[in-house]
């Protein structure tokens, strides 16, 4: 008797055929585990909400406190750790699985709230921020590209407007929960036990619930090598036509196609290829790393600096708690609406506006001083600006990105993103000391002007037609 190779290569190539018709890519065929992934990300959204108000406050009163750089300095701890993470957590999830980094994310997560509770000194502070970096770029990151994963090329920006809604709405609310608790039972130690809750139900939800998405990356690159065929073979065809030399509207449509963000098409670069794609060579990824860092910068500056700005004011530990609430807030709420706003009207559209609202809504704040609505307003806009941005920014390096390398463009991006909030901690900690607070917030203001206009200027829009 004869072994079959013709049919045992039949088998393998059914078995294949049936795992690649056995899921879709989309919201709707994936909505269970795109749920899932939501919740996950709420969690990992109040570990960070846990520290939105008290620990700035903590710092000064009861460490004792002078300097504003190093009061900040948690924030920057935090956010240096974070970035290098990203930097690698998508590389690493393309080896070893998405599932397995968000786990590994949540364990070092669990030991954060117990360390902020019994802390002795402010190095225990920092410590504990290292440890919350790590959960951060390991967890947050692998939610961002899992949703990704799920719902193809169509929904991204509605998948990251739900993706980033679920984490900053929860910084928002346990931000306000845990400074209300603080001023009525006291900074320390009720506003933590909260946070034994958030990493313990994170850990376990990914751990026996969460599916790993390997095999819809998988599909994606299957479909979209298929369009790029099917793309240069349409254009092969277009140049064939006798009236191609005199078509220049044609002709200039190609041009364009073959000139756009997405044309660095190759499926193999290294990750030092990807580094200097994504934060280089590239000018329309350039364009989203550097308003991603500023966007971070300002959203450390208003974790930590307009915190012990607005007490400076008088404004009580209960309403500087609303305060801090209402950026997060309005900037996770609206992002429902804004995600899949920039899949209908594109990235570059949403990006630069949201940039310049967010340095007037600093502005209105500094100009408000002590008038309370103003603040509110200036706050809310502040709120507004950054929805119309963030999420758009995700979805741009995602519609330029090869699937094959796109976790690692992330990664890359959320590197340069996260170091705004170690610029913002100490660069303009620094500036608060030697000149003023008022100083401080001010240039950070010219900072999200300028950021808006170098997009204006160096950014093409990456949503393909």
């Amino acid at each position: 008797m004869f072994k079959d190779n013709n049919s045992n290569d039949d088998k393998d190539k059914n078995k294949t055929t049936k795992d690649s018709n056995s899921i879709k890519l989309g919201l709707k065929p994936n909505i269970n585990q795109f749920l899932l992934l939501i919740l996950v990300n709420g969690f990992v959204g109040a570990m960070i909400g846990l520290e939105q108000t008290v620990i700035p406050i903590l710092g000064k009163e009861e460490f004792d406190l002078e300097s504003n750089a190093l009061i900040l300095s948690f924030i920057a701890s935090f956010g240096l750790v974070k970035a290098i993470l990203n930097l690698f957590a998508g590389s690493i999830s393309d080896k070893f699985g998405r599932k397995n980094v968000l786990v590994l994310g949540w364990l070092f997560g669990i030991p954060v709230p117990f360390i902020l509770l019994f802390a002795p000194n402010w190095n225990w502070i920092l410590f504990a921020n290292v440890l919350l970096g790590i959960n951060q770029g390991l967890a947050w990151s692998m939610t961002v590209n899992m949703k990704i994963d799920l719902v193809g090329t169509q929904q991204r920006g509605l998948a990251l407007g739900l993706n980033e809604f679920a984490g900053y709405v929860s910084v928002a609310l346990i931000g306000f929960l845990t400074g209300y608790i603080a001023a009525v039972y006291g900074l320390k130690p009720y506003p933590f036990y909260l946070g034994i809750i958030f990493p313990l139900a994170g850990f376990l939800i990914s751990l026996l619930l969460v599916k790993d998405t390997k095999k819809f990356t998988q599909l994606e690159i299957k479909n979209y090598q298929k369009d790029e065929k099917r793309n240069e073979e349409y254009k092969n065809m277009l140049k064939s036509f006798d009236d191609y030399n005199d078509n220049d509207e044609l002709k200039q449509a190609i041009d364009d196609d073959d000139n756009s963000p997405r044309s660095n098409k190759s499926n193999n670069l290294n990750f030092m290829d990807v580094f200097f794609e994504t934060s280089w060579k590239n000018r329309s990824l350039l364009a989203v790393s550097q308003a991603g860092l500023v966007n971070n910068l300002i959203f450390g500056v208003s974790w930590g600096l307009f915190t012990l700005y607005f007490v400076s004011l008088g404004v009580s530990v209960n309403d500087t708690a609303f305060l801090k609430a209402l950026h997060p807030g309005v900037w996770g709420f609206l992002q429902l609406a804004t995600g899949p706003f920039s899949d209908l009207v594109g990235r570059k559209k949403m990006i630069y506006p949201g940039m310049l609202m967010q340095a007037i809504g600093i502005w209105i704040i500094l100009l408000s001083q002590n008038i309370y609505f103003g603040i509110v307003v200036g706050m809310s806009i502040l709120g507004l600006g950054t929805a119309f941005v963030y999420p758009a920014l995700l979805a741009a390096i995602s519609d330029i990105a090869h699937p094959q390398w796109r976790a690692t463009s992330l990664g890359v991006y959320r590197f340069w993103r996260d170091l705004g909030f170690v610029i913002g901690a100490l660069g303009i900690g620094f500036i608060a000391d030697f000149f003023s607070m008022n100083i401080a917030i001010q240039t950070v203001g010219w900072i999200a002007l300028g950021s808006g206009i170098f997009v204006i200027i160096v950014m093409h829009e990456t949503k393909k037609k």
